[in-house]
């Protein structure tokens, strides 16, 4: 097969499942690990996609943002092993603030039988925090409809009024130099605000966030611990340097 028409395959992959692994690849192209590396090499310097162990991931915009139904299934079973994680930092009588988004999601049912109140921006975590029995706060503010998170000044006044023992946010990107990110400043402004309120922050983020980088800068490495899935091993010596960070094994 032809580079060209390798590359056209992966980059149809890339379209249709936004991840793709090394694995996939082969089982459609046939090719060797060694050559699939230089086409993913090759296709990254020509800015058509972010590697990523393993695998690839789409490059996105700056500004580009998706929305619940399209985030809520890639990297679930990732995204459930960082939040199991995130669980295990809660004690009973914590009060914390959990932010609208797919991996914090998946949280919530983590929480059950514990002891906590929660404060939340996020219109989709509240049918299952209800249905855990959990305490639960809603901000005020307005509708984010891509996300159905809730932003703006209300938000932000409405959060002012507590203090979290833990705050658990979500991101689009982190990185090295460029710290946690997000496309939407106002949503950038309101984890910073709820960051603010805590003792401690954890930043819940699968592996396809890593070396993002979006419009709006939420806050350094150093001001929150790094839950994420494993990743290449000068990366996490790299992002060791400058937070605390655990990963999750597959």
């Amino acid at each position: 097969m032809l580079t060209n028409e390798r590359h056209s395959i992966i980059l149809k992959l890339l379209d249709e499942k936004q991840t793709i692994t090394t694995q996939d690849i082969h089982e459609v192209t046939t090719a060797s690990e060694s050559t699939i590396r230089r086409d993913l090499t090759d296709l990254e310097k020509q800015h058509k996609l972010q590697r990523i162990h393993g695998g690839a991931t789409l490059t996105e915009k700056k500004l580009q943002e998706y929305s619940i139904a399209e985030k809520s299934t890639r990297n679930l079973q990732e995204k459930q092993l960082i939040a199991k994680l995130a669980a295990e930092s809660i004690q009973e009588e914590d009060c914390i603030f959990l932010d609208a988004g797919t991996t914090t999601l998946q949280l919530i049912p983590y929480l059950k039988n514990k002891q906590v109140v929660v404060v939340t921006n996020g219109l989709t975590h509240v049918d299952l925090l209800m249905e855990q029995g959990i305490t639960t706060y809603l901000t005020g503010g307005y509708v984010k409809q891509k996300t159905s998170a809730l932003i703006g000044q209300q938000a932000i006044h409405s959060l002012e009024n507590y203090r979290f023992d833990k705050c658990f946010l979500g991101v689009n990107g982190f990185h090295i130099d460029f710290g946690y990110t997000t496309p939407d400043p106002e949503e950038a402004n309101l984890k910073q605000t709820a960051s603010s309120l805590a003792k401690e922050t954890f930043v819940l983020a699968d592996q396809t966030k890593l070396n993002k980088v979006s419009f709006a800068k939420i806050c350094d490495l150093s001001k929150a611990t790094l839950l994420t899935g494993t990743l290449p091993k000068k990366d996490f010596e790299a992002f060791s340097n400058k937070t605390t960070i655990e990963v999750v094994k597959p």
